[in-house]
Formats: C-alpha cells, structure tokens, sequence
C-alpha cells in the first residue's frame, strides 16, 4: 500500500509538471531564441528588477533588467547575471499588470517589449559581461562601442586574466557575426544596430594556453557555456545630419595612393575609396557617443544622411551584394583639374605655398553649389580630396590641407586621401587595420608629420586628424588636450585592447589599453557639442531660440552681470598670454543639463581665483556661451572697469514725468554695456548718447526713428519738446522709420532687438507695453541680440560708432 501512494503521489507531481510546461508560452513581448529546453517554474525564477542605478534614466520609459538564477543560489553582477551552463531558455517575465508603463517610446518600438521585460543574461562564471553601455539602454548610433570583460567576479578574474577571442552575433543574425580580441579579460567591440530592440549574443572563445586557469573553461567544445546576451535599443534621432563628400578634379581618374600590394589586393579605385571613408566617419560617430557619455551628457552623436545602398559595413555582406541603408558619400567633382588642385601654391604643408587656405574655399564653393541651402539653412560637411597626392620629390602631400571652420552658411571640414590605404573598409577590418604593423613605403604614400610610420599608425593619423578638422566645424577650437590638441595618435585605444609597436615611440604598446589611457573629447568641446542641433536627441526639448543672445552689463567697477535668455552653459577665461583655454566655469549639471542659469554676476575676485597665482594680476579676456550656441566676447579688464562707467547728471531730486508728484533722486552714472558691430568701417566715429529723459528737465520720448536701407545709417531720439538727439547720420530711406510711443498709456522704451555682425544690419524697438516696432534695415543680417536692462535697471543712453553706416551700437544702463 505505501508503494502504491508513492507511486500516485509521483504520477500526480509529474502531470502537474507536464501541465505548466503545457500552459507556458511566449507572449507577443518575448523573442524566442534558438535554445531548447524548459524554464523552471519555482517562485524563485520570478524575473526582478535590477538596481535603479542600472535603469536607463528617461522620463518616457524606465528600462527593468531582469535577473535569471543559476542551478545552485542565486548570484548577480553588475547588469548580467549568471544562469545554467546548458541550453535553457530564461524564465518568462510575468504578464503585464493593469499599472504597466505600456505607452513607452520602447514599447511601442515594433518587434520591441515594453520596460522590464527584456533580461541581460549569461551562463557560466566566464561569460562576457558588458561595462558599456548598460543593457537595456536606448542609444542613437548605427555602430556602437562596447566594452566589458570576460566572467562574472573581478576578484577572481584578476588572478587569472583570460586571452582569446570575442564573437559578437547581431539581432536575429540581421549583420554577419565579427571577431575582436580579448586581452587580460578585457573586450571592446564595435556592434551594428538595426531600429529599435536589438539583441546581441557574445561568445567568449578562449585561446589554447587560457584552457586549465580554471576548471570552469573546460575545453573548446563547450564554449557556449561562455555567452551571455543583451538587449539594446537603437532610436534614430532627427537632427542636421553631418554631410560625407568626396571630392574629385573635373577629370581625375577616381584613384587615391597606396602601395603595389594594396592595388593588386582591395584596389585603389573609387569604390574603395567611398567604403573606407564611410568606415571612418561611423568611428567617428561611435567615438563621440561614447566619449559625451563619460562627460555626463547621454549617447548624443552626429547623424549622417542615409541611403539605400548595397551594404559595406560588413565584407560579407559586400560581396554577396546585401542592399542596407547607410550613411551616402555624395561624389562631388570640383571645376579645377587634378592638376590645378595639385598645386604646389595650395599644399598645407609646402612652406613656400601662398594659398594654403585655397582648397578649403573650392571645397566651400562645391559644396554650396551641391546642396543649394537655403537662406539661413546652415550644412554641415565633411569633405575629403580624393586626388591628394605624395610627391617623394619635393617631399609634400599635393591636393590636402587639412583644415575647418566656417565660410557663410557652410561649416565645414577638409582633409586629403594621402592615408586612406590604411583605413578600415568595414567593421571586421577594424581590429586587424589598427594593429597592422607594415611599415610605410615613402616612396608610395606619406608618412604624414613623421607620425605614421606603418599602417596602423597611418590609419590613426588619417581618421583622427580628420575628426580633429570635424571638431572645428562643429565650433571647437583647439584645446589643451584630447582631439583638439592631436591627441588622436592615442584613438585606436578606443577600439582595441592591445596595442601594436609604435615607430613614432619607437616602444612596444600597451599590453592592456584602459578608458584611461584612450583618447578624448575636451570638456570644453562636449559642452559645445550638448547643445548643439546636430547632437539633439529625440527626448530633447524644443530647441533654444538663438536671437535671444548674450548680454553683458557692467554695473560696478570689478563686477559685470552676464544674461542669456536661452541659459549660460560655460563661461571660458584666458589670459593675454593664453592661445587656449585652460580656465572655465561650467554650468551645466549633470543630473539636469536643461536647467542652466540665465543670469550670472561675475565679479573680478572671483574669476581670478581660477587662476594660479603667479597670472592672477594678467589681463583676460571672457568668452560666455549660451545654450543657443551664442557666444560672447569681452576684454574683461576694460570692460569692468571705470571706462565703462557714464557720468549721467550729479545727484538732485528731481520731478518724473512717469510718476507726477514723487520725487525720487535721479542716477549720477550709468555704465555701458557690451557693443554689438565690429567698428571697423573707413572713417568710423564713435558717437554716444544719454538720453535728455533722464536729464533734468526730463523730457518725455515721444518717438524713434530708424535711417536705415539694407543696414542701419542712424538713429534719432524724439522728445515732446520736438528736440532730438542722433545716434549716426540720416541716410538710407527719406524721413526714415519711425516708431511712436503710446504717452497716453506713459509707454516708453525698454530695450532692442538688433541684427548684427560686423556691422549693424537692423534695429527693432521694444516698448515697455509689450509692443514692438518691425525690424528696420535688413531683418535677416547677421545675428539677433536683444538688448534689454537686468533688473533694476534701465536703459539711459545709447552709443556706438558710423562709418559708411552704423558699425558699432550698444546700450548704457543705470539704477
């Protein structure tokens, strides 16, 4: 009788096992995967959330990364956890309760789960676990960088460094499988993404000598004990893309240098060309998203434009001719023959050229001629001259100079093909292509500056000069370190492990490349890169409107008051003696970089506590940038002092006109605020004005009129006695414009809207009611600024400086 209990007790327990595999079923959230087998159902496996610091932080979707357990006790690392070391699949996530966050911008991501219900998984205490970027984290690249080691517990990991390779399989094997190196058990891969979930298998393969360091490696054939998976979230972002041009002569061949062996092999031909310049710029692209995380500010990039072409990024895929979308080089041929760009007149580096800067205009009249933008459309281009050349006689690359900036609406960047032999042509060529030591044949191609001596070497000059010349277009100037100071020898750090013998160093490389020792943005360029509408993320707010400006009034000696209307995002301090900046203050905070100030009151003491002590008595110069990309320049030392300072009327009570029978005691000085307009013009005076209101007998202003034709001539101040004060001369329009004050309301002047660069283009008046006049002169010339008084204050005067027509306007404030 017992035996028989036991027998149906038996049965029972596994009828009731054989029904809960029966009911369990992948919901339209869950991804089947290749492996088989079933999930345990004890309430141990319920899937939890990770910690809160390993969410992704947004205000539309809050990512869980879920946890699976092992045969034995629980345990967890980092974001992904252990699980058996067989072929189970992991445990399903619970159905969504009533309360679930199902309208996140995930969620509603085709194909993709709504938050929580994606795990980062592994099996065996060696499986590949990721550092960068956290599982589960939306990003905004094509190609990303990852980074992580092999095994689940650093401590012990540390006395036994694992080497061998890492294989990375792409969502739904949508990207050919690649191979990167893993070094002292350390992994850095470049990973391609399609739009929206994307969920990537590493498989940690090790190599033959790392078998028996620990009985968990085993032999090769059980590597899959070895992989782990993740889940990441691509969402293209809709931002001014960065244009990728080629540049050829009207009648060049389409060939770029490289040696014999190179010719014979992957060819010289444009094709080849456009594949390894198109690599290059998604490098580019993954190294500035990686790098603005580490300052805080999100996985924001540069986009490029797209197009349906036949895939290059992988070598695979190339040559069985898969169609992908991909950022399109544009072929542009320029009207100068092969010979005139050639040149030796125009050659950067030929220290008799003249036209140095030659190539970078051709490139800006093509390029303008290309795209047609529209006015006040601004491009943003990365061009590149196919036809650049070595010339082992005179010893000096033809056809290149590398240089940025901007011509009009154009910004743009410019480099030369003298190194393309060296670059990658698609993501499983870029481990192999920076460490590739083959030495450089100068009687071929260029050992630029001396500082590419083999291949590898090359290909770090190629690609991180030209994104030096890139940081230029989007507004960085040269820094005291990192990009912009040709820190780009060090940028194949970024994407390797190990690094090969350097002939610049004469020294054998790093064994192990940390994030230390890699190559970076300077904090100042991430700052102007974060707001920056080429780096706007789809959850950014609207952007900020750029004609608010930056003010800047000195209200006492020693003490100056910065406004932007948009929020000041860094303030940079220079001495006389300073070619770059190494003084800043940053406003942004990391936790919450859309509240910045929009007010800041500076004061001498302050900025010269920034200093070390031994240049604390120099001149400086301040520079301020805004959230809108304005950026203001004042000669701090003259500004803040008593040369900025308006003797208005000695102190006396005197009668308003505004408030008929107070009395208040009128202002004895004013001070001047920063001047728009270069006064550069032949035969520029300079003019100022206090205005006769607020001198005794306080004369009420009636009206203003603006002389104006395609800029500002002049400006007149009207009063009720009908005398006027002339700020310029009347030329431009007959009569000019005129503007009237409501004095029935007692309306009066509050400030300007003015457009200018070098010159004043156009004047709008602002009234205290709210209303404003159009703007007279040219409406679109140069930049806005608007001109109003902080707080307490207000505008007492006016002065600036006419040649031809106003070139100079400003505004002087008083209590």
């Amino acid at each position: 009788m017992p035996s028989i209990l036991k027998s149906v007790r038996d049965l029972r327990r596994r009828s009731r096992a054989n029904l809960n595999r029966s009911t369990t079923s992948l919901n339209e959230y869950d991804t089947p995967d290749n492996s088989s087998g079933n999930s345990s159902n004890d309430s141990s496996n319920t899937p939890r959330p990770a910690a809160a610091g390993d969410l992704h932080q947004s205000s539309s979707s809050s990512l869980s990364l879920m946890t699976t357990p092992t045969s034995a006790t629980p345990s967890e690392s980092g974001s992904i956890t252990i699980r058996p070391n067989d072929d189970s699949i992991p445990p399903l996530p619970s159905k969504p309760t009533l309360s679930s966050n199902r309208n996140s911008v995930i969620g509603s991501v085709a194909g993709g789960p709504p938050p929580g219900e994606r795990m980062a998984a592994a099996s065996g205490p060696f499986a590949p676990r990721i550092s960068s970027p956290r599982p589960g984290e939306q990003v905004y690249q094509k190609v990303l960088l990852i980074n992580g080691q092999i095994g689940q517990n650093p401590n012990e990991l540390s006395a036994r460094p694992q080497g061998g390779q890492l294989k990375v399989t792409h969502h739904q094997d949508s990207f050919p499988a690649t191979q990167w190196k893993v070094q002292d058990s350390q992994f850095k891969a470049l990973v391609h993404l399609t739009p929206g979930p994307n969920k990537i298998t590493l498989l940690f393969e090790p190599t033959r000598h790392s078998h028996g360091s620990h009985p968990s490696l085993g032999s090769s054939r059980t590597t899959k004990g070895h992989e782990s998976w993740f889940m990441i979230y691509y969402v293209p972002p809709e931002s001014p893309p960065l244009q990728l041009v080629m540049l050829l002569g009207s009648d060049s061949p389409g060939t770029y240098d490289a040696i014999p062996a190179r010719v014979s092999g992957e060819g010289n031909n444009l094709d080849v060309a456009i594949r390894k310049y198109r690599m290059a710029a998604y490098m580019w692209q993954a190294f500035t998203a990686e790098q603005m995380h580490r300052h805080g500010f999100g996985r924001r990039t540069f986009q490029f434009e797209e197009s349906w072409l036949h895939s290059s990024l992988s070598l695979q895929e190339y040559e069985t001719g898969v169609m992908r979308s991909q950022a399109t080089v544009h072929v542009i041929r320029v009207d100068k023959t092969v010979a005139e760009l050639r040149d030796l007149e125009y050659a950067q580096q030929y220290a008799k050229a003249t036209k140095k800067s030659e190539l970078f205009n051709i490139a800006a009249d093509a390029v303008r001629e290309y795209f047609r933008p529209r006015n006040g459309q601004k491009i943003y281009v990365s061009c590149m001259y196919l036809d650049s050349h070595w010339d082992p006689q005179v010893k000096t690359i033809r056809a290149h100079a590398a240089l940025g900036g901007c011509s009009g609406d154009v910004n743009l960047a410019i480099f030369g093909s003298h190194c393309l032999q060296s670059y990658p042509s698609s993501i499983e060529e870029v481990p192999n292509a920076l460490v590739d030591c083959t030495r450089t044949d100068t009687a071929h191609v260029a050992n630029d500056a001396g500082e590419a001596g083999s291949s590898w070497e090359a290909a770090n000059i190629g690609i991180g000069a030209h994104m030096h010349e890139v940081g230029h277009l989007f507004g960085c100037p040269h820094q005291e370190s990192g990009v912009m100071q040709r820190d780009y020898t060090r940028l194949h750090r970024t994407f390797l492990t190990r690094e090969a013998f350097s002939t610049r160093t004469k020294q054998q490389g790093m064994y192990i490349c940390k994030p230390s020792d890699e190559c970076g943005w300077h904090r100042l360029d991430a700052l102007r890169f974060r707001y920056h509408p080429s780096f706007r993320l789809p959850k950014d707010p609207p952007m900020a409107n750029a004609d608010s400006g930056i003010q800047t009034f000195c209200i006492k000696e020693g003490e100056a008051l910065i406004m932007a209307t948009s929020g000041i995002c860094f303030i940079e301090i220079r001495t006389e003696s300073d070619d770059i900046c190494h003084h800043w203050l940053d406003f942004t905070d990391v936790q919450r970089t859309d509240y910045l100030p929009k007010s800041y009151h500076l004061t001498d003491d302050a900025l010269r506590k920034l200093l070390p002590s031994r240049r604390r008595k120099s001149k400086l110069k301040v520079s301020i940038h805004s959230i809108a990309l304005n950026e203001h320049t004042i000669d701090w030392d003259n500004f803040a002092s008593k040369s900025s300072r308006v003797e208005l009327m000695k102190g006396s009570p005197t009668k308003s006109n505004l408030l008929s029978n107070l009395t208040r005691h009128a202002t004895s000085h004013g001070f001047r605020g920063s001047k728009l307009g270069h006064s550069q013009l032949p035969d520029s005076e300079a003019g100022e004005i206090v205005f006769n209101s607020v001198i005794p007998p306080n004369r009420f202003m009636t009206s203003i009129k603006i002389y104006h034709g395609n800029s500002v001539d002049g400006i007149e101040f009207c009063y009720e006695d009908s005398t006027s004060q002339l700020l310029g001369k009347r030329g431009g329009k007959p009569g000019g414009s005129e503007f009237k004050f409501d004095t029935r309301s007692a309306e009066q002047l509050f400030g300007f809207y003015v457009r200018a660069g070098a010159w004043i283009d156009g004047i709008q008046i602002l009234a205290t009611s709210g209303r404003k006049s159009e703007i007279f002169g040219n409406a679109t010339g140069g930049s806005g600024h608007r001109l109003v008084p902080p707080a307490n204050f207000q505008i007492s005067g006016v002065y600036g400086s006419c040649g031809a027509w106003m070139d100079g306007f400003g505004v002087i404030i008083s209590h």
